[in-house]
């Protein structure tokens, strides 16, 4: 037992949770370009029943990019990403917004959307840049 206590250490350090590879912006944008095909659908149906169901999953794929987008925030980005790209608490915070309840979870309007999948673009574009240092 004494022997643990001496035992030489060694120190180990990683950018992320899990081996590099199971983090990816794509997910957030999968889910946000779904929100935007439901928009679109739903402004070409009347049919109140489809509608409804419609309504709902937009709801949910709004849920599921917020998530996805705060999985990379908290496990993935470190704080030199944030030294280095000090824009991207705030553009983090911008897109779950937009997709929050003021955003395309609450609201059927295609720009929102739009303005979604651009916030998910630039952090994908600082994501993959992290990538390669």
């Amino acid at each position: 037992m004494f022997r643990r206590f001496i035992a030489p250490t060694v120190e180990v350090s990683a950018h992320c949770d899990l081996p590099c590879g199971v983090y990816d912006p794509a997910q957030a944008r999968i889910e946000a370009e779904s929100i935007k095909a439901i928009i679109k659908k739903v402004a070409d149906n009347d049919d109140p029943d489809f509608r409804t169901r419609a309504i709902l999953i937009k709801e949910q794929r709004s849920e599921l990019v917020k998530h996805h987008l705060w999985v990379l925030w908290t496990d993935y980005f470190k704080p030199p990403h944030f030294e280095k790209y000090p824009e991207l608490h705030t553009l983090v915070n911008e897109a779950t917004k937009l997709a929050g309840a003021s955003g395309t979870k609450g609201e059927l309007d295609e720009k929102v959307a739009d303005d979604l999948l651009a916030k998910i673009a630039e952090i994908d574009r600082i994501f993959w840049e992290t990538k390669k240092a």
